[in-house]
């Protein structure tokens, strides 16, 4: 089970979870567009397009349809960014740009380490740069357990 913690300066939620599977099989299913569309969605907000360029400066897109989900008053999400870091199978760090932040401008950063061990691959998910965003953390801190879950489910098959 995925457990989430925001930190004390309300800064970032870090997010993490076991994945019984090996650290290159997680990193595809962050990397790559098409295991991105197989996992990476959820019925309330149906996703309508998923962009990745899993290289150094390349970019991502990851748009939805009108879903049942509300946040900060959007219901047809979009966020994109750049990939800032990437050493596969081990980590990959990119911006992330979202609509449905109060500060629609502002550039959050998202942090996946993955951790082999024996058994598989620890995933730690960090979302950095939140202190403003009230109600957009509020929901992260619900969202990326979620979103671990559902990596853990494809990865694991």
């Amino acid at each position: 089970m995925a457990t989430a913690l925001v930190t004390a300066n309300d800064e970032s939620i870090v997010t993490e979870i076991h994945i019984a599977a090996p650290a290159e099989r997680v990193f595809k299913a962050l990397t790559d567009e098409r295991e991105l569309r197989r996992w990476f969605k959820n019925p309330s907000c149906p996703d309508h397009l998923w962009e990745m360029d899993a290289r150094l400066g390349g970019r991502y897109r990851y748009v939805t349809e009108k879903g049942t989900v509300v946040v900060n008053g959007v219901s047809e999400f979009e966020c994109h960014g750049e990939i800032l870091e990437i050493d596969p199978p081990h980590l990959l760090v990119y911006s992330w740009i979202a609509n449905w932040h109060d500060d629609k401008s502002l550039s959050t950063v998202v942090r996946w380490e993955l951790t082999p061990d024996a058994a598989g691959t620890n995933v730690k998910v960090t979302h950095s740069g939140l202190a403003q965003e009230n109600v957009a953390r509020k929901d992260y801190s619900g969202g990326w357990p979620g979103v671990l879950e559902m990596l853990k489910q494809f990865a694991e098959k």
